[in-house]
């Protein structure tokens, strides 16, 4: 007698097909819903770009608060894609402090690029909102409607409902989690008054009489995405504050003297070029973005590649940030300029603006460190090697500038602040080893899609 095997593969069909994984909370809806890869990154790209220009021209948003704004958009733009990359992992249970996402109907279609859309654009206002000028809301707004417009073609109307419902409630709850992180609503309070100084030799003073107080000096308590990038990555002590002609301390900061004083033409573009300074450009963090976009298109990227490095990048330079300011109001470091014109010469003067707070360790070496290693997950096979032009700045009236290895992009970003008489060789060369670090954790401490397309 022929068995009929039809039923009970229909059912283990049904059951592949619409898995649960409780674990992660992961629902797959990939057998009714065209998957994230077959759509472009095309609106998630513009999307990052557009955020370097809300950043610049937004209040209150210095690296602290910036870096923390990209990390929950990165999150959101993963989180509302997820469930449309074959084997992904939801970073609900994952990331820290992130502990429930909603979850798709598996039995419904949905269309993953219109959930993103959704997602990221409700993100943006939220993480600007109360300093959010009108016409970047009305940039928002405008670049969220066009995309669905575009999006939205061939697509019937049940579908388009339901995927931005999804996108929305994604970044709903992802938001509401934001609001116990510490840095809610930060830009409106960056200096975190009231601060008070040690009133001791080594400590930084203000640098800048517009700016008497450091920014966030609060920050490192906030709660990161990956609690080891705070915990496990902890600076070294710093040289041993000393105002002796003979001491390691004054050798450190002579050197910072003696560097800027014979300064090549081409040192000097590299400072200028990765300044980033807040309020004039999108920040160190909106530079590395940047990059991953122009890395991105290169690569002629899918939505799933885009939204899994973004999603990386966010989360790391997030973590990066809090984990550098923790080790600077832990050691409140008197910054090259001060030092060097009480001990050394009254008349020294830096190539570009000392920033206001404390020196070790260098934020910028620390969010390049921990971006490198994103960069080299994703586009290299783990030596950094990649030709690639850095154009990111030609925005800002920088020529682009070329390297062959991502490592020593970074180390040109660290290098940067010392030639610019802004930080001792030693906050950079301690920043970047943390910041890779971090990057190395976010890469293997989070359960992330293999086989991406």
């Amino acid at each position: 007698m022929k068995k009929n095997y039809l039923p009970g593969l229909f059912i283990l069909i049904i059951c592949i097909t619409s898995c649960h994984k409780d674990n992660n909370k992961i629902v797959s809806t990939l057998s009714i819903s065209a998957a994230t890869h077959t759509f472009s990154s095309d609106q998630l790209r513009n999307y990052f770009s557009l955020m370097c220009t809300i950043t610049k021209n937004t209040n209150g948003f210095f690296p602290p608060q910036a870096a923390r704004a990209y990390g929950y958009v990165g999150i959101a733009a993963y989180e509302s894609v997820v469930n449309g990359i074959p084997g992904a992992l939801s970073l609900s249970g994952q990331v820290n402090g992130l502990p429930s996402v909603p979850k798709p109907n598996s039995a419904d279609q949905y269309n993953w690029a219109i959930s993103s859309n959704a997602a990221i654009s409700d993100m943006m206002r939220d993480m600007f909102d109360l300093n959010l000028s009108t016409a970047n809301r009305a940039t928002i707004d405008s670049t969220e409607a066009a995309n669905l417009a575009n999006l939205s073609k061939g697509v019937s109307q049940d579908v388009i409902n339901r995927s931005v419902k999804y996108g929305k409630d994604v970044t709903a709850a992802i938001y509401q989690a934001s609001t116990t992180d510490g840095g809610h609503q930060s830009y409106l309070d960056p200096f975190q008054l009231p601060y008070t100084l040690p009133s001791v030799d080594y400590c930084w003073v203000p640098t800048n009489p517009a700016v008497p107080n450091p920014v966030s000096p609060k920050w490192g308590v906030n709660r990161p995405f990956i609690v080891a990038n705070v915990n496990s990555v902890v600076p070294s002590a710093p040289t041993v504050f000393s105002t002796d002609p003979n001491s390691a301390f004054y050798a450190m900061a002579k050197d910072v003297y003696n560097q800027v004083k014979n300064n090549t033409a081409d040192q000097v573009e590299i400072v200028k070029f990765w300044a980033d300074d807040p309020f004039n450009t999108c920040t160190p963090t909106g530079h590395t973005f940047n990059i991953m976009i122009q890395l991105l298109k290169e690569n002629n990227a899918t939505l799933e590649k885009a939204s899994v490095a973004f999603a990386k990048l966010a989360i790391a330079e997030n973590d990066a940030f809090i984990s550098c300011w923790k080790g600077k109001y832990q050691y409140v470091l008197i910054r090259p300029v001060s030092y060097i014109k009480k001990y050394i010469d009254p008349s020294y003067a830096t190539v570009i603006g000392t920033p206001p707070f404390p020196a070790y360790t260098s934020g910028h070496s620390y969010e390049s460190g921990a971006g490198t290693m994103i960069f080299t997950n994703m586009f290299t096979d783990g030596s950094g090697n990649y030709d690639f032009t850095d154009y990111s700045q030609l925005q800002y009236g920088f020529a682009a500038r070329h390297y062959s290895n991502f490592n020593d992009m970074a180390l040109e970003c660290a290098n940067s602040r010392f030639y610019g008489g802004i930080h001792y060789n030693a906050d950079n060369t301690e920043g970047l080893r943390l910041g890779r670090m971090v990057g190395d954790n976010v890469n293997k401490m989070i359960i992330w899609p293999t086989n991406i397309k």
